[in-house]
């Protein structure tokens, strides 16, 4: 019995023998297998970094950005029609808010009445020309009948004279023909002095029409006006965009300068401002290409470039510029801001776009015509594959 015992005894024992080095070796193999594994990702991830991702610059404080047009009255009336609805595409010129209009109707209608009368009195005045002229005309020639009546009287009146001491006329013609004389002297000083008359009547006519003129340029620039401020009763949209936060209601009475309503653009006409810090910008260049993830979405990045660095930190732009000329001063990276353009094939079907989004931007320093292969493209392509 005891024999027969222990021959499963030894049996176990020289199975547990067996197995004990064929363990150590499953967990060598194992060892081996994750170094290797480790080994090749960070061969991998070396490769990367030399030959792309040293090049990358990145940063998360970037946000989606947009010429936001914030819309308000030029004139004063109460709110009549709001055509569009929120958050409705609109096309440039179209009507967005309705003032009422009669007002402004009115006071065009008088403008332009006011403007018909002022046209009516250059008539006036262009006439009163000519009636002077007519009149300098006329009194030209009563004074050369005066002048030759003078003549004729002076003429008489020296005959007479010569005459009357021989006795050949009698005093009293002679008395006579000195009075004609006298006379004919007078009717001529009386002529010129109505000629001065009609020249100075024509000097005041033609000043009459020149005020005329005016005064009717005065009134066809208040017709000008006029119809601007109707024209102004309708609030058009000054691009295509979106109309939002629409604060006019039906029937309120806005005054200039409240905002009623905002108008943003289309989603082509967005952009990205990227602040990035100072230590990243060495490389960084007008026309780098960048790539842009929303954190709306990472799976729907968007393509752009670099368009255009600005000329200080966002922090010199701010109301209250940092003074460091203090005992206490403490370094802080600055940060710049970078406007990037999307591109608009793809900013067109990025349904996510939207102002003031928050996206992470990376930067692609090595130039316009990079392209960005991943890890596992940068190993195929040092391996020739």
């Amino acid at each position: 019995m005891n024999a027969i015992t222990e021959k499963p005894a030894v049996a176990e024992t020289a199975a547990r023998t067996t197995a004990a080095p064929s363990g150590r070796t499953r967990q060598m193999l194992l060892r081996a297998g994750v170094g290797l594994a480790a080994l090749m990702v960070a061969a991998g991830l070396g490769t990367w970094w030399l030959s792309e991702g040293r090049w990358i610059e990145s940063t998360d404080n970037a946000y989606v950005q947009g010429d936001i047009a914030v819309l308000s009255p030029r004139i004063e009336g109460d709110v009549v029609a709001i055509p569009v609805g929120d958050n409705q595409p609109v096309h440039a010129g179209e009507p967005l808010i309705l003032l009422d209009p009669t007002d402004w109707q009115l006071r065009l209608d008088q403008a332009r009445a006011a403007a018909t009368e002022a046209e009516a009195a250059i008539t006036t005045a262009q006439h009163q020309v000519e009636q002077a002229r007519a009149n300098i005309a006329q009194s030209e020639a009563m004074v050369q009948q005066a002048e030759a009546e003078a003549t004729r009287a002076a003429a008489d009146a020296v005959r007479f004279a010569a005459l009357v001491g021989s006795g050949g006329v009698s005093r009293q013609t002679n008395d006579q023909a000195v009075a004609g004389n006298r006379k004919a002297s007078a009717a001529l000083a009386a002529a010129r002095a109505q000629r001065q008359t009609a020249q100075d009547a024509l000097a005041v006519a033609e000043a009459q029409v020149a005020q005329a003129e005016a005064r009717q340029a005065t009134e066809q620039t208040a017709v000008r006006l006029a119809e601007r401020n109707l024209a102004y009763t309708t609030i058009r949209a000054p691009f295509d965009g979106i109309a939002g936060n629409r604060a006019a209601q039906l029937g309120e009475h806005v005054r200039p300068g409240a905002q009623i309503i905002a108008l943003t653009p289309l989603r082509g006409q967005l952009y990205i401002i990227a602040n990035f810090k100072e230590t990243q910008l060495r490389r960084m260049q007008p026309g780098q290409r960048v790539e842009v993830t929303p954190d709306i979405d990472s799976d729907a990045a968007v393509i752009g470039h670099v368009a255009s660095l600005a000329p200080a930190t966002g922090a010199l732009f701010s109301l209250l510029p940092p003074e460091n000329a203090t005992g206490n001063f403490t370094k802080v990276v600055q940060r710049v801001p970078v406007k990037i353009v999307l591109d608009p094939a793809t900013a067109a079907q990025a349904t996510w776009l939207r102002a003031g989004l928050s996206v992470t931007a990376e930067v692609d320093t090595r130039g316009p015509q990079a392209v960005r292969r991943g890890v596992l493209g940068s190993i195929a392509a040092a391996l020739g594959l």
